[in-house]
Parts: structure tokens; C-alpha cells; sequence
């Protein structure tokens, strides 16, 4: 079974995906598929990928094309039309579909660590943290966004105090920050952090991000992006799966 599928984002050379994808197709016995990492500068050059690799299936999309993806789908999922951010596109009958995986990672990490209705700091405003958001808007989980240029109802880095932390003890870091490409952590006063206090990293690569450590020096729960990592991966399978069982 000929199978094209791929990731765009930049950077990619550490994406997990090609591997996993990799092994995936051998234990289903696959032969002739192929999942690629494409290096994109520029939305811009979604279109000419599209037409040097005519036979693509899908492809999943990472930072920092979440939404600067949108302009170039026809069809959006409700959910991700909801969102506001894609990260898989399945190309089926010259109809080019935009989904959010990311959120099905996101609600498994959540039950994982029993959350309940803790409050929620979420660091960042891109794609990841618009997928944060929906999720908590879906569980009735109180919480907040936290932005370097913050817009009404929005934190600044500044805001953040101790009594806020108090109130919002599950910490998410939607940032690119702590990745191999943007070393470095989110700017919150790590002082006050507890054991009380969860940190949750959406990075898989390192798997002790810097924010990740300063909350394990502190007594921390902490858990990084692997497990949404493996779990959006396998929602988009399933999406570019019933596809081709249409055919």
C-alpha cells in the first residue's frame, strides 16, 4: 500500500515523528510508505510542497504554522475551526481538511494526572496554547493565558505573583522555550513553586526541559509532552486510516 505522509514546521530535524511513523509502518507491514520531515521558512511554501509531492496523504503540522496553515485548507474539523489552529491536514479527493489532534493529547494528559478542576496557568498564545484553552473551556477548568504581549483578559509575565500561582497551581508551557532550537525557560518567578504546584511542558525533546527542572528542584509533580505527543499521533493516524479505508 503506497502511503505519503509528512510534518512541516521549523525546526523539524528533532521531530519524534519520521521515527515513530517509521516503525508504525513496519509492524503493520507496510512497504512501500513513508512519513518525511519537511523543513518549511515560510508558510509561504506549503503550496510548492504540495506540488512536488503530489501524492501526499496528510501531514501533521508543528511550530510555527499551527495557524498560518488555515489560509491554505478548504475544510476545517469543527474542532478545529473552534480552536483556531490545525496540526493534522488529510488531503482526500482534492480536498485539502484541517484537524486538531492536539487536543485528544491534551485530555489524555489531563486524566493521566488527575487534575480535576485545578486551575490552569497557560504559558503562551500560539496553536498548542489555543488547544489548552479549549480543552479547559470543555472540562469547566478555571484558568488563565500569560503572554509576552498580553490582549484583554490575558497576564503578562510580570502579573505573575504568588497568589496567583496559588490559584492556578497547574502550570502549562505552550512556549517554544526549553526546545534544542529556543533554549532557555518561561520568565515566572520559580521561587514560589511547591509541591502543591503541577508543571506540565508540552516539549518532548529534552525530556527535562529547564522549566521542567526548576520544578522538580522544588518538589514539583512535572510531566513533559511525550504522552500527548504519542497519543495526537495517533489520532491523525486514525484520521488518514479511514481515508484510505474509503478508497
Amino acid at each position: 500500500m503506497k502511503i505519503r505522509l509528512g510534518i512541516i514546521g521549523n525546526p523539524v530535524s528533532g521531530s519524534f515523528s519520521p521515527s515513530y511513523f517509521a516503525n508504525k509502518f513496519t509492524r503493520l507491514g507496510y512497504s512501500d510508505a513513508r512519513y518525511d520531515a519537511h523543513l518549511l521558512t515560510s508558510i509561504a511554501e506549503f503550496e510548492s510542497l504540495i506540488v512536488s509531492h503530489p501524492h501526499l496523504l496528510g501531514l501533521n503540522v508543528t511550530h510555527p504554522f499551527k495557524e498560518a496553515i488555515l489560509p491554505y485548507l478548504n475544510e476545517l474539523s469543527p474542532e478545529a475551526q473552534q480552536i483556531g489552529a490545525v496540526n493534522t491536514v488529510l488531503f482526500h479527493n482534492s480536498i485539502r481538511t484541517g484537524f486538531n489532534t492536539d487536543v485528544v493529547g491534551i485530555r489524555q494528559t489531563f486524566k493521566s494526572l488527575g487534575l480535576g478542576n485545578s486551575g490552569v496557568l497557560v504559558l503562551g498564545t500560539g496553536g498548542a496554547s489555543k488547544a489548552v484553552q479549549f480543552v479547559c473551556d470543555q472540562q469547566h477548568i478555571p484558568f488563565k493565558v500569560v503572554s509576552r504581549s498580553p490582549m484583554s483578559m490575558e497576564f503578562s509575565y510580570t502579573d505573575i505573583k504568588k497568589e496567583l500561582l496559588s490559584s492556578y497551581p497547574v502550570i502549562v508551557n505552550c512556549t517554544p522555550l526549553g526546545m534544542t532550537a529556543h533554549p532557555g525557560k518561561p520568565p515566572i518567578p520559580y521561587r514560589y513553586l511547591n509541591s502543591s504546584h503541577i508543571l506540565i511542558d508540552l516539549i518532548y525533546q529534552p525530556h527535562v526541559t529547564p522549566f521542567l527542572y526548576e520544578g522538580l528542584n522544588r518538589g514539583c509533580r512535572v510531566k513533559n509532552g511525550f504522552e500527548m505527543l504519542v497519543t495526537q499521533a495517533e489520532a491523525s493516524w486514525n484520521i488518514w486510516k479511514s481515508a484510505l479505508e474509503l478508497e
